[in-house]
């Protein structure tokens, strides 16, 4: 079964369209990211999926039911972008109620807000206010809330969003490390960050799916993307595009980087191998070869 299955969604605000006819799919696996500009309807197809709001057309499931189903409770987890807990209680205190809001007896609930406190490495901060915990433990423990039960499904708004370059990857690698039990659906505006973890990803614009593509998957028609330390002429680009079997290359980024499109029939690493050795002969120093097209470049190019 599906985890989302939406069929022509729509939802208006007044005059405006906030999602216009939206049809997709996710299944179980490996995080999904929600990418679009601001206004492009990311926030209202989340609020949809949490039952929050209600569709004007269309229909939306979750796991095959409604969404705020009885059904999906402790199935389904949402954490918003500013998401607080109350001053006045402890961070254990806290989790172990919302354990027992999803059905964990007494004990159980406060072994369970130890758990996700560990997940996170925060075990020691469950005698603490949240007041007392810095920016990147509050999302930690925000995000620690967000696992309590091991839902099936997670929706994430901007989970790194203001971290520090440390606390952004511990989310990182606690999201990878959770993605084998549950799903995350991510919705961000860092495209190299939704590379790092996502195998696809759903672009929004103006209120309509306007991509839906793999990240990870290979095109028949392939690409390496060469980043240089230095910027290179238009000359090094016209030696590139003489390599064997190459039938396009795209300068960007003022020579920086250059997008080499090449024909799939052999696959024997020679077009690499003829790369590094022009750029030896050239002496250019370059950065990274890059198999495939960065996430930028595949939404926007």
């Amino acid at each position: 079964m599906s985890l989302i299955v939406t069929r022509n969604l729509t939802k208006r605000y007044g005059s405006k369209t906030a999602l216009d006819d939206v049809s997709l799919q996710v299944e179980a696996g490996a995080p999904v990211a929600l990418v679009g500009p601001n206004g492009a309807g990311k926030t209202t197809l989340m609020s949809l999926m949490c039952g929050y709001i209600q569709p004007d057309g269309g229909s939306l499931e979750i796991l095959g039911y409604a969404p705020g189903s009885r059904q999906l409770l402790g199935k389904v987890c949402a954490l918003p972008q500013d998401a607080l807990l109350d001053p006045n209680f402890s961070v254990g205190e806290q989790l172990a109620f919302f354990a027992s809001l999803q059905g964990f007896s007494a004990k159980d609930a406060r072994l369970e807000a130890e758990r996700v406190l560990e997940l996170v490495q925060l075990k020691d901060a469950a005698r603490h206010k949240p007041t007392a915990l810095s920016h990147g433990m509050s999302k930690r423990v925000a995000i620690a809330q967000a696992l309590i039960g091991t839902p099936q499904l997670v929706l994430l708004d901007e989970p790194t969003a203001g971290l520090d370059p440390a606390n952004a990857r511990a989310v990182r690698e606690l999201i990878s490390h959770a993605s084998e039990q549950t799903t995350f659906l991510i919705s961000s505006h860092n495209l190299e960050e939704l590379e790092r973890l996502c195998d696809s990803v759903l672009y929004l614009d103006k209120g309509k799916l306007s991509q839906s593509l793999s990240i990870k998957s290979e095109s028949v028609e392939r690409f390496l993307t060469l980043s240089l330390q230095d910027i290179a002429g238009e000359e090094f680009g016209d030696k590139l595009s003489t390599l064997p079997g190459v039938h396009s290359v795209k300068r960007q980024h003022n020579g920086r980087e250059f997008i080499i499109g090449f024909e799939p029939a052999s696959r024997d690493y020679g077009l690499e191998k003829a790369a590094l050795e022009l750029l030896a002969e050239e002496g250019i120093r370059y950065r990274q070869l890059l198999n495939g097209k960065s996430l930028e470049d595949k939404l926007f190019s």
